[in-house]
């Protein structure tokens, strides 16, 4: 089983199968005798593409964070990752029936388009064709130049950055109250500024998670400890 995330988006159901497609930016030359050669150069941007279904009736399969949505709620969810045109992250959360985990997979992109289907095989439910691409941070590119009377520095700038991360627990563990939208990855991205240390978070709170269903570990209100990086 596994769980996906469009940024704090829990998808109800997981989708089928995901496609990823990795550009090739090799470019093959012709040499002067007639024969070829290949230039290898680093990989383009990832593409992801996935048919998302999203129920508009509650089914024992289907997940939710904070309670049954209709189709209509996610679909305002993904309208609004397309008019942020902020990047977020794409998560799938891999688990074994028995809660053990698996390796995760969580990339940052962005939403290139989407396209609501309307099929008669889905009844009153809404599918929806989604295609991400892989995004990557860049910044200011500083150059000097040479006019011969000295030298001068020419620097892009770049809109900086909004960033989401708080300072990590510092001397002693803090505590925080979950609201609608968290899951573990975003906690740790949160305090640590690196979803992947959820582990940590995790093994903080056994007592409280202990028991709980590998889809939903979480519930909103629950009081987490959030401990140091050195603890």
């Amino acid at each position: 089983m596994y769980n996906v995330y469009l940024g704090n988006m829990l998808c109800p159901v997981a989708p089928e199968k995901i496609q990823l497609k990795v550009s090739n930016k090799n470019k093959t030359m012709v040499l002067m005798n007639g024969g070829e050669i290949n230039i290898l150069k680093d990989a383009g941007l990832s593409e992801i593409s996935f048919s998302l279904l999203l129920p508009n009736s509650r089914y024992p399969f289907a997940v939710y964070k904070s309670g049954f949505e209709r189709a209509g709620f996610f679909l305002e969810q993904i309208e609004k990752l397309k008019l942020e045109k902020k990047p977020f992250q794409f998560i799938i959360v891999r688990q074994f029936p028995d809660g053990k985990r698996l390796y995760n997979t969580n990339i940052k992109v962005s939403l290139e388009d989407y396209q609501i289907e309307d099929n008669a095989n889905d009844g009153f439910d809404v599918r929806v064709s989604v295609r991400l691409r892989q995004y990557r941070d860049y910044g200011t590119k500083v150059c000097t130049i040479d006019s011969g009377s000295g030298s001068s520095t020419v620097s892009t700038p770049v809109q900086p950055r909004s960033s989401e991360s708080s300072p990590a627990p510092v001397g002693q563990n803090k505590t925080y109250r979950v609201v609608k939208g968290d899951c573990m990855w975003l906690i740790a991205q949160k305090f640590y500024g690196n979803g992947n240390l959820y582990e940590k978070i995790y093994e903080a709170n056994k007592s409280v998670l202990a028991g709980r269903s590998p889809r939903c570990l979480i519930f909103v209100g629950d009081v987490l400890t959030i401990p140091t990086l050195d603890n």
